[in-house]
């Protein structure tokens, strides 16, 4: 296949006639240079599909136009734009009618072949399964085209643990993880209001009450 060529033109394209009809031809658009406008092509959706879908279907259809096959093209897309998709359903449709014919000619070749030429039934099974398996997936895509799953939004609930927060001025704050913690079993015995316990050395006993003098000395177990 021959490839197209560019020619940017100050006016509106032609009808292509059979010396030009894989030339690619430009309109020239104010404030672009014609570098920009040709690299803008080369990159171009529309262009490059068309480029490509004219170098599979050159076989069957040598002498198709360039500049109307981009037109047929740039029609597709703007139908899809709008919303219209009855030409994709179509073409799964086909694709999908397209995919089970080859399924069934494989599957065909594979039976021919059984019992005389086992790998070569293999082959031809695996290759037959293939193609089902693109049918299928083919329908399921025109199922979801045409009938569209509607979206489902879930709720999450929040489950953590909800915390409370005392805002007001008579929030106790929180003991420091440095401040000891108290075990009243375990303090010295003390006065009321912080006063401590006596610990000076014991006194004499007065004269006023003489039987609470020390009996340590009396009672003194013998050794």
């Amino acid at each position: 296949m021959t490839k197209p060529k560019a020619a940017i033109s100050k006016k509106a394209a032609t009808p292509a006639s059979a010396d030009n009809s894989q030339t690619l031809q430009v309109i020239k658009e104010a404030g672009k240079s014609p570098e920009q406008q040709l690299a803008a092509l080369s990159i171009s959706p529309i262009v490059a599909n068309t480029v490509t879908a004219k170098a599979f279907t050159a076989r069957n259809f040598p002498s198709s136009n360039l500049m109307r096959t981009i037109d047929a093209m740039t029609e597709k897309a703007a139908k899809v734009n709008a919303g219209d998709l009855s030409e994709l359903e179509a073409t799964l449709t086909a694709q999908a009618m397209t995919l089970n014919t080859i399924f069934n000619e494989l599957a065909q070749r594979a039976a021919g072949n059984l019992g005389t030429h086992l790998s070569t039934t293999e082959a031809y099974l695996r290759l037959a399964f293939k193609a089902q398996a693109q049918c299928r997936a083919t329908i399921e895509t025109l199922a979801e085209v045409q009938y569209p799953k509607s979206a489902t939004f879930i709720k999450q609930a929040n489950i953590a643990q909800q915390q409370q927060v005392n805002n007001g001025g008579d929030q106790k704050p929180p003991a420091s993880r440095t401040e000891k913690n108290i075990n009243p079993s375990n303090e010295l015995l003390g006065a009321n209001h912080g006063e401590r316990l006596d610990t000076r050395a014991t006194g004499k006993a007065g004269g006023s009450n003489p039987h609470m003098e020390t009996v340590g000395a009396i009672h003194r177990a013998s050794d």
